[in-house]
C-alpha cells in the first residue's frame, strides 16, 4: 500500500485590500505554518511505518546461526510414580542364567586342538566355559550382614550352571541359588551385600484395589534395557494361571493381572504400588489367545502376589525348598471324559458336570486313611467348589503339613464329605502325577 501524505493548501482571498496587509500576512503565515507542520507530521508517520517494517525484516534475516538456546523455564515433574520408582529402582537387578557354551563346530578350532569341555567335569563351573543362556529380572529384598537376598522367578534360573547379577550401577556379581520352587515359579538368590545400597519392601497384596496404579520395573529383552519402567493398573486379582515348566511340571499361579507392559526379560522383576512397595513378582504374560484363530493380545501380564511371595521365600531361605502337604492321589478332570463314561464308570448324577476324578489312591496316604477311593469325584474342598485339578492343587497347597481339610465328593449317586489329615509332604510322593 502506498501511504502518501495529504497536505491541505490554503488560498489567498481575491478582495484583500492594502490596509489589511498585516492581518492578511499573519493569517497567511499561520496557514502556511499549519500546512508545513501537518505535512511534516504526515511524512513522519509514513517514515515510521515503513522504517519499522524494514527493521523487523532485517532482524529476521540477519539472525546469527547456531544461537538456538534451551528455555530456562523450569517445572516440577515429581509425581507419585517418580517417587515410587526412586524408592525401589536401585534394588532392581538383571539376572543372567549362565550355561555351558555349545561345542564349537569350527573346523579351524578343531584343527588347532580346541579343548574338549567334557574332558574335565569341573570345568563346567569355569566362567570361560559358560555363556549367557537367558536373562531375567529380580529385586533385592533383604540385606543381612555381608549377604543380600534376591527374589526372582524359578524359570529365570532354571537349568543354570552359574548365575550372575547385574546391579543397578552396572556392577556384575556372582549369585548363589538358595532355593527354588517350580509350583509357585519363585527362586531365592544370595549375593554379597558389599555393593547393595537399596532394599525393597513388600506391601500387602490383599489390600490392593482393582484399578489402582501398578508400576513394573525390570529388564525387558535383557540387560540392555535394564531398569525399564512401565505403568498401568491392577486389572484383576486372584487369576489362576496354569503353565508347564521345561521339565513338564505344572505351574499354578494365583496371580494379579496388570496392563503394565511386561515383556520377556521382565520375569522376576517387581510390580510396585505408588508407595514404592513390591506388591507382586512379574511372571508371565499372554501374547496370543489359545483359540484356533491366533489373536494378538496386549496388556495382559501377571504377577505373583506379594503375600504369596513372602510365604514362599521365607521357606526357601530356611529350607531351600517349599514343604507342601500331599493328598496321595492321581487325578483327572471330570470334563476330560465323555458323558457315556461318566454314566457307565462313575454313575454320578447327570447334574454333576465339573470336578476331579480320583484315578488311583496311594497306599498309606492321607487320602487312603480318610477313606477316599478310585473313581470318587471330588467337587469341593472346605466347602469351596472344585472344578479342575488346578483348583484342587491350589486348595491343597494353601495348606501346611499337619493341617486338615474337608473333601466333598460323589461316590456314585451318593454325596459324601470326609476330613483328611495332611500328615505327609510332597517328598513322600511316588509319582509326579500324584497329589
Amino acid at each position: 500500500m502506498d501511504f502518501t501524505p495529504i497536505i491541505m493548501k490554503n488560498k489567498i482571498p481575491k478582495d484583500v485590500t492594502p490596509n489589511k496587509n498585516k492581518s492578511t500576512i499573519k493569517r497567511f503565515s499561520l496557514s502556511l505554518l499549519g500546512g508545513v507542520i501537518g505535512g511534516l507530521l504526515a511524512f513522519g508517520a509514513f517514515y515510521a511505518v515503513t522504517n519499522t517494517n524494514s527493521t523487523d525484516t532485517n532482524s529476521a534475516t540477519t539472525q546469527s546461526s547456531g544461537t538456538t538456546k534451551i528455555s530456562n523455564v523450569k517445572y516440577n515433574v515429581d509425581s507419585d510414580t517418580t517417587t515410587a520408582v526412586n524408592k525401589v529402582q536401585k534394588a532392581v537387578v538383571s539376572v543372567l542364567n549362565l550355561q555351558k557354551a555349545q561345542t564349537s563346530s569350527d573346523a579351524f578350532g578343531d584343527m588347532f586342538g580346541t579343548e574338549d569341555s567334557t574332558s574335565d567335569s569341573s570345568s563346567s563351573s569355569s566362567s570361560s566355559d559358560l555363556e549367557t543362556n537367558s536373562e531375567g529380572s529380580g529385586v533385592i529384598y533383604k540385606k543381612d550382614g555381608d549377604k543380600a537376598y534376591i527374589v526372582t522367578n524359578n524359570h529365570v534360573v532354571d537349568g543354570a550352571e552359574a548365575v550372575e547379577i547385574l546391579l543397578n550401577d552396572g556392577t556384575k556379581v556372582d549369585a548363589k541359588v538358595v532355593g527354588t520352587d517350580t509350583y509357585s515359579d519363585l527362586a531365592v538368590l544370595q549375593i554379597s551385600s558389599a555393593k547393595v545400597t537399596t532394599v525393597a519392601t513388600f506391601g500387602d497384596s490383599d489390600e490392593l484395589k482393582v484399578g489402582e496404579p501398578a508400576i513394573a520395573i525390570g529388564s525387558p529383552l535383557g540387560s540392555t534395557y535394564a531398569n525399564s519402567v512401565t505403568q498401568g493398573i491392577i486389572s484383576a486379582k486372584d487369576r489362576n494361571i496354569t503353565s508347564q515348566s521345561d521339565d513338564g511340571q505344572t505351574i499354578n499361579i494365583n496371580a494379579l493381572q496388570t496392563d503394565a507392559a511386561i515383556n520377556p526379560g521382565n520375569s522376576g522383576g517387581p510390580l510396585i504400588n505408588v508407595a514404592g512397595q513390591v506388591i507382586g513378582i512379574n511372571s508371565v504374560k499372554i501374547a496370543d489367545s489359545s483359540s484356533s484363530e491366533s489373536v494378538s493380545v496386549e496388556g495382559m501380564g501377571f504377577a505373583i502376589p506379594s503375600n504369596d511371595v513372602v510365604t514362599i521365600i521365607n521357606q526357601l531361605e530356611t529350607n531351600g525348598k517349599v514343604s507342601r502337604p500331599m493328598l496321595g492321589v492321581t487325578m483327572t478332570d471330570l470334563s476330560n471324559i465323555t458323558s457315556a463314561q461318566q454314566e457307565k464308570i462313575l454313575s454320578i448324577p447327570t447334574t454333576v458336570t465339573t470336578g476331579v476324578i480320583i484315578r488311583s489312591v496311594q497306599s498309606a496316604s492321607p487320602a487312603e486313611k480318610a477313606g477316599l477311593k478310585q473313581y470318587d469325584v471330588i467337587v469341593a474342598i472346605d466347602g469351596k467348589d472344585i472344578t479342575s485339578t488346578t483348583d484342587l492343587q491350589s486348595s491343597l497347597y494353601a495348606k501346611n503339613v499337619g493341617d486338615t481339610m474337608k473333601v466333598t465328593f460323589y461316590r456314585g449317586k451318593d454325596k459324601k464329605t470326609v476330613t483328611v489329615s495332611l500328615t505327609l509332604d510332597q517328598s513322600s510322593l511316588k509319582t509326579s502325577e500324584t497329589d
